[in-house]
């Protein structure tokens, strides 16, 4: 019986490692030393990475393109130049970038007013936010078309990320400052608020995040709330899938229902599914094959809901602090940032906890 037992004991450790050695471990790409990255994309035909960083000290660019671990500017250094005037021409904060599969980058060139900022308001911010969409052809890094979302709440509005249905030829952007998904028409530049205040769309106001052992709330003793955050889109254009960061569960809708500009909000919220319920999560992309990646911070993980809604977990490491923008390559890899803001100065009583340098990473997608 001891004989059996032993055995049992060591074909299950043989397996436990078997499973170990077949994880995916994430490789690191690029490091930016002080400047925090927030936006990252790879093109899936090329395999470019761009990568983008907030307008803060210490700032060298907003937009990049990573050419053997080194940052390039992009599209130019005239784009990310330092110019508070001449905002057509020169990036005020870089917040989010989606390359498509037509060949563009888009960029989400998003500076909420300090009192729409999911970060809290700051005297120096202006009341009203600034905000434009641009289009830019990978195939001659010129930027080809503006949007400016002339119809929105300035004072009110945070867009933070978005994505690209060239099939409806709409955009389709988180407000966690509206609390709501906006629906931008890439023919008119008309926009459209969508699932304003929906359950699908608030955060819970008592969710704290728990984070490094830590509850995340900042030196003036408010927690960070984000209302819907991160978004993704499957690639057939189909499902739109969204969810803010303070709660747990996991939404989606047919596109169908968002670019139906004669449903009333009952009829578009009455459409919206939950998914599954994966965690704490900032960011999500969705691949080829229907599965939607998320992050989670609070166990350092890379997770991913596969079409059948059943939740897997892709990589684990302490590395892994707030991963927050993915972008997949035609290499088999999801790229992505971590943003470690939980371990900022203004949420660990003036003292910065950041792991330097910040960095980009990338993990081998399942098969």
């Amino acid at each position: 019986m001891k004989k059996v037992i032993t055995c049992a004991l060591v074909i299950s450790i043989l397996l436990i490692n078997k499973i170990r050695a077949q994880e995916s471990k994430i490789i690191e790409v690029a490091s930016f030393g002080k400047n925090q990255p927030i936006g990252v994309s790879v093109s899936s035909k090329t395999n470019r990475l761009f990568v983008s960083f907030p307008k803060r000290e210490p700032y060298v660019y907003g937009l990049t393109e990573i050419i053997n671990g080194k940052r390039k500017s992009y599209p130019d250094k005239e784009w990310n130049e330092v110019d508070s005037t001449n905002t057509d021409s020169h990036f005020v904060n870089v917040q989010d970038l989606y390359a498509d599969e037509k060949g563009f980058l888009w960029v989400l060139d998003s500076k909420p007013a300090g009192g729409a900022s999911i970060f809290g308001g700051d005297q120096k911010q202006k009341k009203e936010g600034y905000f434009k969409l641009l289009q830019i052809n990978l195939a001659t890094n010129k930027v080809v078309n503006i949007y400016h979302f002339d119809d929105l709440p300035k004072d009110k509005s945070a867009l933070n990320d978005m994505v690209i249905d060239h099939d409806k030829q709409l955009a389709y952007l988180s407000d966690p400052g509206l609390s709501a998904i906006i629906v931008l028409d890439l023919k008119s530049g008309k926009s459209r608020i969508v699932l304003q205040r929906d359950k699908a769309t608030l955060a819970d106001p008592g969710f704290i995040l728990h984070l490094d052992n830590h509850d995340v709330v900042d030196d003036a003793g408010k927690p960070f709330n984000s209302n819907v955050n991160g978004i993704a889109l499957t690639h057939d254009n189909q499902y739109f899938y969204f969810r803010a960061i303070n709660q747990t569960k996991l939404y989606r809708i047919k596109t169908q229902f968002l670019a139906n500009n004669k449903l009333s909000e009952a009829e578009i919220s009455q459409a919206v599914e939950m998914v599954a319920e994966t965690g704490v999560c900032h960011g999500m992309i969705a691949d080829n094959k229907g599965n939607v990646y998320l992050s989670s911070s609070p166990d350092y993980s890379i997770k991913y809901v596969s079409p059948d809604g059943k939740l897997h977990n892709l990589v684990t490491d302490q590395r892994l602090s707030w991963p927050d923008s993915f972008g997949i390559g035609n290499d088999g890899y999801l790229y992505l940032s971590c943003s470690q803001i939980n371990r900022q100065a203004k949420y660990n009583n003036d003292k910065d906890r950041t792991d330097y340098p910040y960095r980009i990473y990338k993990v081998k997608l399942p098969k």
